[in-house]
């Protein structure tokens, strides 16, 4: 039997909502086979950051070797790279690699609005990332540290996605759920827009949203499907996988990653 093999580059969620746990998670519920390189291992729950403890740059370069040499991927989602040197080596290992696919997302403030990796990164990311991954998916306050634009309405996240593809992004999704009423997000290249709508959820369990819907879209392209149709996919996915939640914890809690199953 042959399946579908994604990897995620990102932070580890000990809580086990957000990060690589979220994207092993999504991975399974689309039913391709996930593997992980971990560069950050966060103490975090629902409600908060305790601590930020970043791998060495050398034993993520190795886990990035360790899945490369044995397995072949068909798509890599990035999360959380804490720093600008993590950024680089990442960078240079995908250029080595050649995966097909590349999904990007930018994280650096955690849900409970923890920040979590260094200040400055964006640079980074738009020096190292940008050229190379197929879609960048930022949040709102991501997309104002990756455009220098304070975003205020949907027109807003137009001009800053305009923007971050100036800066070289091949693709960009910016996520329209911190706007107070709207879960409108925006698809933006050098050929036009698109946007994508979905009911808001009344719901606090949002925990680890932003990891699940890159790897989603991740997994909708190892399996076959083009970019606007993987964003659909994963857009529908994660609504109805926070309509479907279920408590855990005091704060934000986590989406329900297998509702079709369970």
């Amino acid at each position: 039997m042959s399946i579908k093999k994604c990897l995620t580059i990102a932070g580890s969620d000990c809580s086990g909502g957000a990060g690589i746990q979220a994207d092993l998670k999504a991975f399974s519920a689309h039913g391709v086979y996930g593997a992980s390189v971990i560069t950050s291992v966060v103490a975090e729950n629902t409600s908060r950051v305790i601590s930020v403890f970043n791998v060495p740059v050398s034993e993520v370069e190795l886990q990035i070797d360790a899945v490369f040499e044995d397995v072949e991927i068909d798509a890599v989602k990035l999360g959380m790279l804490p720093t600008a040197e993590i950024i680089g080596t990442v960078a240079e290992k995908l250029r080595q690699y050649k995966p097909a696919y590349i999904v990007c997302d930018p994280v650096m403030v955690a849900t409970s609005g923890d920040a979590l990796s260094e200040s400055g990164i964006d640079k980074a990311f738009i020096e190292h990332i940008f050229p190379l991954a197929d879609v960048i998916t930022p949040n709102i306050p991501e997309a104002e540290e990756l455009s220098g634009i304070n975003i205020h309405d949907i027109d807003d996240m137009l001009i800053a996605a305009k923007k971050i593809i100036s800066n070289g992004a091949k693709n960009v999704l910016v996520k329209g759920g911190h706007l107070s009423g709207s879960t409108t997000d925006i698809l933006v290249n050098s050929k036009g827009e698109w946007v994508y709508e979905a009911k808001r959820v009344d719901s606090p369990n949002t925990h680890g949203t932003g990891c699940t819907l890159s790897s989603a879209i991740a997994a909708n392209l190892a399996l076959g499907n083009d970019l606007k149709n993987s964003v659909r996919l994963a857009k529908n996915y994660v609504a109805e996988a926070i309509e479907n939640s279920y408590t855990v914890g005091k704060g934000h809690g986590p989406v329900h990653h297998f509702y079709k199953l369970w």
